[in-house]
């Protein structure tokens, strides 16, 4: 091996060797016939037990209303796997070995008898670990938490102090409330019974691989680090755009709109991680404390200006790639005259001495030209001299975008010179891609969150107060709108890329949004 190539070998820094050892437990599935078990928890697990992940020994229980056998639930969750595994086909001894460990409890969740036959369940493995260190995962409606977590502590399966019980953590699912008020009560509920270190609030985007590196690329680059404030960055765009419709979610979607469904989670998620400061250590609750103090520095929404920096949209009949799409409207379960946003843009302030003056843009919608999530860091633009006192607006300002998915990627943005005699200024682009780097292996977000939620690191769940803040900013926007109907210029056709007082709304500062480049 040549110098050369013996000092361009990559060093790797294993990081992850630190993680607490997962010990024996039992994974109890409540709402387990339904559809997030089939698709994304049990290929989860498996796969965990196939890349030998789990713990040395394990058992996983699902408890459900509907008669079943542990023969003929580990049958179904065959069918589905089939389906929904990310690797195919799915590998035979790990499946038996894994089934043998899957069983069935029936039972309703407000049935304090059920919980007996579970207790019962669970001591007949035999083992004081698999007994006593409990995972519920709550795949059931929000409104059935109170219940089912209240049902655990009265049969004794669930307890506040950990150590001499075990451990029991609890994992529910968004949405949780539906406004401040309802997530406090929500949390006060939860809380009654188990300390706040054993609830896991998922939200699967915090499990992206890409989502994951946002925090790797600011805090191991002092390249980027050192650019990333107001002296250097004149604004920051993120974009979370979905091609599809509501379709058959029209019911929900009713009650929900597109500021609570992806803004309050996904949207302020990846904010936090993008603005927030660098946190004392990686240990969770020092991530989890800047990213609470970022959220809580964003600039309250009054009703005066939440006209001026919030735009709503609603999608009427167009076409996505030559497929012709119904109006929201027209969605099934959509009341005729709705006024519910399927498009919500944004401009958010920071006050803090890192982002003072700084916009942060923030849209997504549905029926949009294309699926993609991405951060676009814009930096400032060049001095008028030199190249940028000759090209004017035709010389464009550096960029760094992150494109958390399709096309995981990082790119850099700058001008460079076009070959030739003449001296032309074009933009070019410098790009990472993780297909390209690492190889296309992706594991699932669910399979990182349940490996956590058993591991016991609570850094990729979301805290009380998280949830309360996020809810805190999305209510004042919902105060704003005071059920006003939508005007002619917040509709927008499906297939494009939102209403024109989305446009409008960066103009203001001479701003405009820049669409996700899906790259081939």
């Amino acid at each position: 091996m040549s110098y050369s190539e013996q000092h361009d070998q990559p060093t790797v820094c294993h990081i992850g060797e630190t993680r607490k050892p997962v010990e024996p437990c039992t994974i109890v599935i409540f709402g387990a016939s339904g559809d997030l078990t089939a698709r994304k928890l049990i290929p989860a697990l498996y796969h965990l037990a196939k890349d030998k992940q789990m713990p040395p020994d394990f058992r996983i229980i699902g408890f459900a209303r509907r008669e079943k056998t542990d023969e003929t639930w580990r049958q179904e969750l065959r069918t589905a796997l089939d389906q929904f595994s990310r690797t195919k086909p799915v590998d035979e001894p790990v499946w038996k070995d894994f089934s043998a460990k899957v069983f069935y409890c029936v039972g309703d969740l407000t049935d304090a008898a059920a919980y007996q036959k579970l207790e019962q369940k669970l001591t007949g493995f035999g083992s004081a670990p698999l007994r006593k260190n409990l995972l519920f995962y709550l795949a059931t409606q929000p409104s059935q938490f109170g219940a089912v977590v209240q049902q655990l502590h009265d049969a004794k399966l669930l307890h506040k102090e950990n150590g001499v019980h075990g451990w029991q953590r609890i994992v529910v699912e968004k949405p949780f409330g539906h406004d401040l008020a309802s997530a406090h009560a929500l949390n006060a509920e939860l809380t009654r019974f188990a300390h706040e270190s054993q609830v896991c609030r998922i939200d699967h985007y915090l499990g992206k691989e890409t989502v994951q590196n946002i925090l790797m690329f600011r805090f191991s680059n002092s390249i980027f680090e050192r650019l990333w404030n107001r002296e250097s960055v004149d604004h920051v765009q993120v974009t979370v755009s979905e091609k599809l419709g509501v379709g058959e979610r029209g019911g929900y979607y009713e009650e929900a709109g597109a500021l609570r469904d992806m803004v309050q989670n996904h949207m302020l998620q990846v904010l936090s991680l993008i603005a927030m400061e660098p946190p004392v250590s990686l240990e969770a609750e020092a991530v989890r404390d800047e990213k609470v103090k970022l959220l809580k520095s964003i600039r309250p929404l009054t009703a005066d200006n939440v006209a001026k920096q919030v735009v709503r949209g609603q999608y009427f009949a167009g076409a996505v790639d030559g497929q012709a799409r119904p109006g929201y409207r027209q969605e099934p379960k959509v009341n005729p005259a709705s006024n519910v946003e399927t498009f919500v843009a944004m401009k958010l302030l920071i006050d803090n001495w890192r982002w003072s003056g700084v916009p942060f843009y923030l849209r997504t919608g549905k029926n949009l030209p294309q699926s993609a999530s991405e951060v676009r860091i814009q930096f400032r633009p060049t001095p008028s001299v030199l190249f940028a006192a000759q090209c004017g607006q035709n010389l464009d300002a550096n960029a760094l975008t992150l494109r958390l998915q399709p096309n995981e990627g990082i790119s850099l943005h700058f001008n460079g010179k076009v070959p030739g005699i003449s001296t032309q200024v074009r933009p070019v682009r410098m790009h990472f891609s993780y297909d390209a780097e690492f190889g296309a292996y992706t594991p699932e977000a669910y399979e990182r969150l349940l490996l956590d939620a058993i591991a016991g690191d609570a850094t990729l769940f979301i805290r009380r107060d998280e949830v309360e803040t996020a809810w805190q900013i999305v209510d004042s926007i919902r105060a704003g709108w005071n059920d006003k109907p939508l005007t002619n210029r917040e509709f927008y056709a499906a297939g494009t890329w939102g209403p024109i007082a989305a446009e409008d709304l960066l103009a203001q500062l001479g701003h405009e949004w820049h669409e996700p480049q899906v790259i081939k």
